[in-house]
């Protein structure tokens, strides 16, 4: 892996170097050595942007652990009062997942480089299994992207985005496409790209996640659609049971071990972001908020141990939207060293911020929340909801070594409540997801608990459940942003996406 990225950092560079030149730079290509990114690389790009993109704290580019209220700020405390504004977040996250449009520039972009990617493939003289295997490893991620920027933003373009070839850069007045329509082809692309999958062989050697693995590929394709499906739930709920129990009936992630992502980070240029903005940064910009805190020390939660530190014998967590003192509240877990002290838990262990720590987009962990929420709503998908809850839960635990007696004696404390389940599955998957921040909001979402206030000195009307669109997009295809915002209601940070339905 680390030759991988050391390559992929100089394409980096290049990118970087290529943008800033003018078109008299063709005189200068060399038709006997044309410059060709392996398609491998490129996937390995696309992988490297969108875990970073999607972990990351960095508040330029993702505060959606402020969306959820997880964590809290000490300093500066605009994006915690969802000023996304004067960091123009909304950009940038829609540049880093869809970026350049251009056919000829090989962008750091998601899916721009994916696009680039499939290009390449179909020039690489591949056999056959080996292609599709190859296509739909680039394929499933096209899919987790483009489902992320409409959870994101609602209506989007799509079927007309990223559409250039060699020779035309397209255009950039882009129709936006229908969330729901897109959420739909989604479904579809899934289910093509699984089709496509030989397990017998391998795919990507350049593979960042699974090397290649294609059993694992083609439970991580079954687990996607098994989430997608759940969240068409309130808005489409015969087309997501029929979804969720295929997905199911397919095979689903069925541990740890299957996750989608990173179960740890390799060192240097590639660390865990995470640990990268909160620890090697030097800053000490962010707690854990008083909204999780408060919510973990009522139920005694054991994970406290693994994630946070304490202040004067108690896990005190920083009032959200608030100013902060660094060293007045606990801290999460990380190696780092204040007078000789380390900053650890409770049992020495370094779970969460570690420069190697895991990573990942789509785990067992949320794969079995959404079980005990499909089987709450009436879905087939191997047991009840309340046998799902616990072992959700159970997950949850063993995914940061908590003993399976402490999370058996939590989930007696803390039962399933069939009358109210939204709340019980809400709060438990909310508290799992921490430090997941897309994945939470996107259960409190569809889910609405817990239910979070807006901050005093919030900017917005009330607490996001989208984010609004790219400032640039009202410079660079005005006409269909415009309309896209007035087709759903306004392009407002309280406006919900489709499937927000409640």
């Amino acid at each position: 892996m680390k030759k991988i990225l050391f390559i992929l950092s100089i394409l980096s560079l290049t990118v970087v170097t290529n943008s800033c030149e003018s078109d008299i730079t063709s005189l200068n290509e060399d038709p006997k050595h044309p410059t060709v990114v392996p398609s491998g690389l490129l996937v390995a790009s696309a992988q490297q942007e969108l875990i970073s993109q999607l972990l990351t704290p960095n508040v330029n580019n993702n505060i959606a652990r402020f969306f959820t209220q997880q964590w809290a700020q000490t300093t500066y405390i605009d994006e915690s009062n969802y000023d996304m504004v004067t960091r123009p977040i909304p950009r940038n996250h829609y540049n880093r997942m869809m970026a350049s449009s251009s056919a000829i520039v090989h962008s750091p972009g998601v899916l721009s480089a994916l696009r680039d990617a499939k290009q390449s493939l179909e020039n690489e003289g591949l056999d056959a299994t080996k292609k599709n295997n190859n296509m739909a490893i680039i394929e499933l991620i096209n899919v987790y992207a483009w489902a992320n920027l409409v959870d994101t933003y609602g209506d989007i373009p799509y079927f007309g985005a990223l559409q250039a070839v060699p020779g035309n850069p397209g255009v950039s007045e882009i129709p936006y496409d229908d969330a729901k329509t897109i959420y739909l082809d989604l479904l579809k692309r899934i289910d093509a790209a699984s089709a496509m999958i030989n397990i017998n062989q391998a795919g990507y050697t350049e593979d960042l996640f699974y090397n290649g693995n294609m059993a694992k590929w083609k439970k991580m394709a079954n687990s996607l659609k098994f989430r997608l499906a759940v969240t068409l739930s309130d808005v489409e709920p015969a087309i997501a049971k029929t979804n969720a129990e295929a997905a199911y009936n397919a095979g689903l992630f069925d541990s740890k071990e299957d996750s989608w992502g990173l179960s740890a980070f390799p060192s240097g240029l590639f660390a865990n972001p995470v640990y990268q903005e909160a620890i090697q940064s030097g800053r000490n910009d962010f707690i854990p908020s008083d909204v999780i805190v408060d919510y973990m020390n009522s139920t005694a939660d054991p994970r406290r141990d693994r994630w946070f530190t304490k202040i004067e014998g108690v896990y005190k967590g920083g009032i959200y939207g608030s100013n902060n003192s660094f060293l007045g509240y606990s801290h999460m877990t990380s190696p780092k060293v204040t007078n000789g002290n380390p900053d650890v838990g409770e049992d020495g262990g370094y779970m969460l911020i570690t420069e190697n720590a895991q990573g990942y987009l789509l785990d067992y962990t949320e794969i079995m929340f959404l079980r005990a929420e499909a089987a709450a709503r009436g879905y087939s998908v191997g047991g009840s909801a309340s046998a799902l809850y616990a072992q959700a839960i159970t997950a949850s635990m063993t995914e940061y070594g908590i003993a399976s007696t402490n999370a058996t004696a939590f989930i007696a404390a803390n039962p399933f409540n069939a009358s109210n389940w939204k709340q019980s599955i809400g709060f438990q998957a909310w508290v799992a997801m921490f430090n997941k921040g897309f994945q939470a909001w996107n259960f409190a979402r569809r889910l609405d608990y817990p239910v979070f206030v807006n901050p005093d000195d919030s900017t917005v009307d009330g607490v996001p459940v989208r984010m609004k669109y790219s400032d640039q997009e009202y410079l660079l295809n005005k006409n269909n942003v415009t309309a896209a915002a007035q087709k759903i209601g306004g392009d407002q940070v309280t406006t919900k996406v489709f499937w927000d339905v409640y």
